[in-house]
């Protein structure tokens, strides 16, 4: 009998272990702290005590027609190419400052464990009053970089002169979607990225495991697998030239507070739903909306994006034939859709 409770006993202690092994991530390895990497460039410290990481390019803000900040997506940060292929001068005739910051938890940015895209708007409003962008500005944010944008034009629309999405993660879970559509969608998905986007939604507190797990297949997406690009995609990032170091830099205190954070956020349950913003919620029309996407995007359906310009027709909706989800890498889309965001040409 006590052989029986110590064996029992034992393997309760192992099934704890690894329940709070499995729904308990490493800690992230914070910029500038013990055992983190070093701070390399101008950070701003938020009113929580975080730290946001930020690059300013283009003209002075002292001289620039237009303000801009740019929100990158998934696996990347405030380098990323969007904003980086366009030379100097290109910014120049723009009359532009743009600047483009790391989400909380990649690259120098502390993580935020309570991000949500209402955080993430408060992130952007207050970047914009520190660094004395004015009192109305433009952001851009490109696929997982929309849920920033969606916050931004809910929460602080009337600090907007614009405001751009290119090729956006879609949640399938909005309410506001048809359910036909949204399932229609959410299986042109691979079966892994299904189940990671099905327990980032009804089992966050799992999401770690299941991408670290060696059983099941996780996120195709997260790995880069080529099936989830079109023909043009793999085209544009075969061309691309990335250091190591760049490549390493966005997650560089861990995948948890970055990419999985990501997914959590992305495909959790919103405390709003867009498809409910009927008018334009910039106020007096003192801006537009445009949201680009295209026509053979392997990662977000184009049936969701035609259904979000057919249920907001505020929303000036851009669809690129032919096109994937890189096609922003292409320095001169990425140009041309910066100048329609700021000239809020159709």
């Amino acid at each position: 009998m006590v052989m029986m409770r110590r064996v029992a006993m034992v393997l309760s202690m192992v099934i704890f272990g690894w329940v709070y092994q499995i729904t308990h991530p490493p800690p992230p390895k914070i910029c500038g702290r013990p055992g983190g990497p070093p701070v390399t460039g101008p950070r701003i410290k938020l009113r929580d005590g975080r730290h946001l990481a930020y690059t300013e390019y283009g003209l002075p803000k002292d001289v620039a027609k237009f303000k801009l900040i740019f929100i990158h997506g998934f696996t990347s940060c405030r380098y990323d190419r969007v904003v980086t292929f366009p030379p100097q001068e290109v910014y120049q005739e723009l009359g532009v400052h743009i600047v483009s910051f790391d989400r909380p938890g990649y690259g120098e940015s502390d993580p935020d464990p309570n991000r949500t895209p209402e955080s993430l708007a408060m992130d952007v409003e207050e970047l914009a009053d520190q660094l004395g962008l004015g009192s109305k500005f433009y952001v851009l944010g490109f696929s997982m970089g929309g849920q920033a944008v969606w916050g931004c034009i809910k929460y602080i629309p009337h600090r907007l002169a614009g405001a751009g999405m290119i090729a956006p993660v879609v949640n399938y879970w909005w309410p506001g979607f048809p359910s036909n559509l949204s399932t229609e969608a959410y299986y042109f998905q691979l079966p892994q990225d299904q189940w990671t986007l099905r327990v980032a939604h009804y089992a966050p507190w799992l999401t770690y495991w299941w991408n670290t797990q060696n059983w099941f297949p996780a996120s195709a997406v997260a790995a880069g697998r080529a099936e989830v690009f079109s023909s043009q995609d793999l085209e544009i990032i075969a061309n691309e030239e990335i250091s190591d170091e760049l490549r390493a830099y966005p997650m560089q205190q861990g995948n948890f507070e970055s990419l999985h954070r990501d997914m959590m956020v992305g495909f959790g349950r919103w405390e709003f739903d867009p498809m409910d913003m009927e008018i334009n919620p910039i106020p007096d029309g003192g801006g537009s909306v445009h949201l680009w996407h295209g026509e053979e995007d392997q990662m977000v359906p184009v049936t969701l994006q035609r259904y979000i310009a057919k249920k907001l027709p505020w929303v000036k909706y851009h669809e690129l034939p032919g096109k994937g989800h890189m096609f922003p890498l292409i320095p001169e889309i990425s140009q041309s859709m910066i100048k329609a965001l700021l000239y809020d040409e159709n």
